[in-house]
């Protein structure tokens, strides 16, 4: 069986979107089409229709590129256990009220039992100061949370399965 893996919004924005002229956002897409282009195959993918939503948005023709991606991969479905999990991601300040579709990636990536959640969010989702604090209130309730992480991070943990080494 394949490890699973969640797409979050940040990662389909990255792969899809035009080289930036910012060094480190320009990496962070080449990292991602990288993955994309050597590493998908080897994990079941997954994404939500928060990522859905999200990447509906905007430009017109650059939101079409966006969903055109991800037109064949699987979307989880939020229930109860979902919404009680981002909602005690919040009250807990696991998660920032400001982020509440944060709280819900998380949630769905965690009641789903992903073994990832990509993203380049690293501000409210792969941030190692928050991910303690994620799997304590995951923990209470009897999940685990996926391991958080930017694709060249997991690049770097799945060298094997991707068939590279690392960048």
């Amino acid at each position: 069986m394949k490890p699973k893996v969640y797409l979050e919004t940040s990662f389909i924005s990255y792969l899809t979107s035009p080289i930036s002229q910012n060094i480190i956002t320009a990496a962070n897409q080449h990292v991602t089409r990288e993955w994309w282009e050597s590493c998908r195959f080897a994990f079941d993918l997954f994404i939500s229709p928060w990522v859905i939503s999200e990447i509906g948005q905007g430009n017109i023709v650059e939101s079409a590129k966006r969903l055109a991606m991800v037109k064949d991969i699987t979307i989880l479905v939020s229930n109860n256990a979902v919404v009680e999990l981002a909602s005690a991601f919040l009250q807990e300040k696991g998660v920032p009220s400001k982020a509440t579709d944060d709280a819900y990636h998380i949630a769905l990536a965690t009641v789903h039992r992903m073994n990832y959640l990509l993203t380049w969010n690293c501000k409210h989702i792969a941030n190692g100061q928050i991910q303690p604090k994620l799997r304590q209130i995951s923990q209470k309730r009897g999940y685990d949370i996926p391991i958080l992480c930017t694709p060249y991070e997991q690049l770097q943990q799945e060298e094997q399965l991707c068939g590279k080494t690392p960048l």
